[in-house]
């Protein structure tokens, strides 16, 4: 198995991403601060990974000459060739299988499920195999494999368009699961996932990919497996992800006003889970409540509370609550607003507590 070179080391290829234009139309570079979009940033991560290393390839459905449907493959395939960026038949699972064997070969390939609900066909690739061929090797094969996946709702998309099921992919060992809520962690969270020996599951929230910030791409970035501390508050905190990671901040702000101090942590990995963290600010605020746009029963959010009880038990003053969708399959575009948790859905969920 090839020796994965550090960056620094990686020969630079045709088309590095100096003067590149990505989706949102900012000039692209290899260092320096950016205004880009979430889009935009998964856009630069990948052409700077494909200019530092001709092991990776990237290939999917629809991510060559269409740039994917949400552009985030854009200008890829003209850039770099069909040979390192192509369009995948419409086959999830041999999508997974075949990036299987490429890995396994020394490849550093990355491919995208074009919506959530359509990588179920891959399950049995990614459960079975993908995840457990380390262990079974015992460690005789790495599998440097990354896998993107647009989840979540927001957008009026229909059934099958909306799904969030990282739950079925954290659950699994084997398996890092990231999910970034900003440009500048999608970038940082996506060269991560590629540099990897193991496999990376990078849930990108689509309502999302439009938002803008700063990203310094020459920036050290944070440790894949770190939460971070988005606003520091003392009276609950809050734990979100991806697409909720705003409630949370617009929860924390309607709180203010009402002198209520909130603190906000983006978990951005989903597993392995930041417990250090988490329980630092369990501790000081003695209340918490976790929010994610998935289904309740045998939701992510159920493994946050039970994790954070049962390491903080005696630190909390109230039980942990879970603001999240409803117990029904994903609605039609018209009603998805009722669906999806709100910043009034999880001021009014603390109303549950006694203060």
């Amino acid at each position: 198995m090839p020796t994965q070179p550090s960056r620094e080391e990686r020969p630079k290829q045709p088309g590095a991403a100096t003067g590149a234009t990505n989706p949102v139309g900012e000039p692209g570079q290899a260092s320096g601060v950016e205004t880009m979009s979430i889009a935009g940033a998964l856009n630069a991560a990948l052409r700077d990974a494909l200019a530092a290393d001709p092991r990776v390839v990237v290939f999917g459905e629809d991510v060559g000459p269409l740039g994917g449907v949400f552009r985030v493959t854009d200008k890829l395939s003209a850039e770099f060739g069909a040979d390192r960026v192509w369009d995948a038949p419409l086959a999830e699972s041999g999508i997974v299988g075949t990036a299987i064997g490429m890995a396994m070969s020394g490849m550093r390939p990355v491919v995208e499920m074009q919506f959530d609900a359509f990588s179920y066909p891959a399950l049995e690739q990614v459960f079975s195999h993908l995840a457990k061929m380390r262990n079974r090797t015992r460690g005789r094969v790495e599998l440097p494999l990354v896998i993107r996946i647009p989840y979540g709702g927001g957008i009026g998309g229909v059934e099958h368009h909306s799904d969030s099921s990282e739950a079925y992919w954290a659950h699994t060992p084997g398996l890092t699961v990231v999910t970034p809520s900003n440009a500048q962690d999608a970038y940082h969270l996506m060269r991560g996932a590629i540099d990897s020996d193991d496999p990376v599951i990078v849930f990108e929230p689509k309502r999302r990919y439009w938002a803008k910030c700063e990203v310094d791409r020459a920036e050290a970035a944070a440790p894949m497996n770190r939460a971070r501390v988005l606003v520091e508050g003392t009276d609950a905190t809050l734990l979100a992800y991806g697409p909720t990671v705003d409630v949370a901040l617009e929860a924390a702000q309607l709180g203010a006003e009402e002198e209520l101090s909130l603190e906000v942590i983006d978990l951005r990995t989903l597993s392995p889970f930041d417990d250090e963290t988490v329980s630092e600010s369990v501790r000081k605020t003695s209340r918490a409540a976790v929010i994610h746009e998935a289904q309740q029963f045998g939701g992510y959010g159920a493994e946050v509370a039970a994790r954070v009880t049962e390491r903080n038990f005696y630190y909390l003053d109230a039980p942990i609550l879970r603001v999240t969708g409803f117990d029904v399959p994903y609605p039609a575009p018209k009603l998805e607003e009722y669906f999806l948790p709100t910043a009034e859905r999880v001021l009014a969920a603390m109303d549950r507590w006694e203060w």
